[in-house]
């Protein structure tokens, strides 16, 4: 008998032992997963916060916008490069420069002569073909920018402006 009390005692334990709540054990890694997606979150709302936050100016501060300035150059007529062609066609162009201030129209009209030179030989080469459509004209444009700019470095106009063109 005494070897049955033995078998009810160890059963009593095990009973017993199933009445205590287990002991729960957060992983490692589930803690670091855990840390892993706050700081994401963290961040991406950080990341969010900074572009996209309103950039209104302090009640103070009052945004300075200068009215551009602009400069005519006198107006050009030149023959356009036509091979083979009955007639000659010509070109005559009024332009205008827009320029960012006032001070650097002293410096433009300084070196007028070799933004004249830079147009014309430039405009000579010109085909008629090369001035249709708007993309023709709009290359023109850039093209002739860039070209004042070289002429008046390091200062920089901002566009070159047609207030004529006459292809004829």
């Amino acid at each position: 008998m005494a070897s049955t009390a033995v078998t009810a005692d160890s059963g009593a334990d095990d009973e017993g032992a199933d009445k205590q709540p287990a002991k729960r054990k957060f992983s490692l890694k589930l803690i670091i997963m855990a840390v892993a997606g706050l700081l994401l979150v963290g961040g991406v709302g950080g990341g969010a916060y900074y572009f996209f936050k309103s950039k209104e100016p302090k009640p103070g501060a009052v945004a300075v916008v200068k009215p551009p300035v602009f400069f005519d150059v006198p107006e050009v007529m030149v023959n356009l490069s036509t091979v083979g062609a009955d007639r000659t066609q010509y070109l005559k162009v009024k332009i205008v420069l827009e320029l960012p201030d006032q001070t650097l129209q002293p410096q433009i009209q300084a070196v007028m002569p070799r933004v004249m030179d830079t147009f014309q030989t430039y405009l000579r080469e010109m085909r008629p073909s090369d001035l249709e459509g708007s993309a023709g004209l709009y290359r023109l444009k850039e093209e002739l920018t860039r070209r004042v700019n070289a002429s008046i470095a390091p200062s920089r106009v901002n566009a070159v402006l047609f207030k004529e063109i006459v292809v004829q």
